[in-house]
């Protein structure tokens, strides 16, 4: 996991164990200024593995990842001010919403939860978002 400022310093990335980040060109999170931007987080151990379990397994698992983010680039989950949750079976929203709760209970961001065909590896069930403001 890498916390890389850019050449400009005003932006910060923080890189985790997904596998397709460097493939595919993103990082974890970005901080510019008081905003940090969480990519869509899939259920992946630190190994790179997938997470066994059900989708609030999988969705406890995204948003811890999120939060590790976070904290990474000086943040917390209380600073999260939104949230986007991809499911891929409307059965799971129940699950996934209790995760989501459990995480933002006082919090409560703007949330959107949007059931998608599929996500890139057949075993993930949910794919979680988060944007952040730190209030000075």
């Amino acid at each position: 996991m890498a916390d890389t400022p850019s050449k400009t310093g005003g932006r910060r990335n923080h890189s985790s164990a997904s596998p397709f980040e460097p493939v595919y060109g993103y990082s974890r999170a970005v901080r510019v200024g008081d905003r940090i931007s969480v990519g869509g987080t899939a259920p992946i151990e630190p190994d790179g593995s997938s997470t066994f379990g059900d989708a609030g397994v999988q969705a406890t698992r995204c948003l811890t990842i999120i939060g590790e983010a976070l904290a990474a680039l000086g943040g917390s989950m209380a600073d999260v001010v939104r949230t986007r949750m991809f499911i891929t079976d409307a059965a799971d929203a129940d699950l996934v919403g209790r995760a989501h709760g459990s995480a933002f209970k006082n919090i409560q961001p703007a949330s959107t939860m949007v059931v998608v065909s599929a996500l890139i590896r057949p075993e993930w069930k949910v794919e979680i978002e988060a944007e952040a403001i730190i209030e000075k």
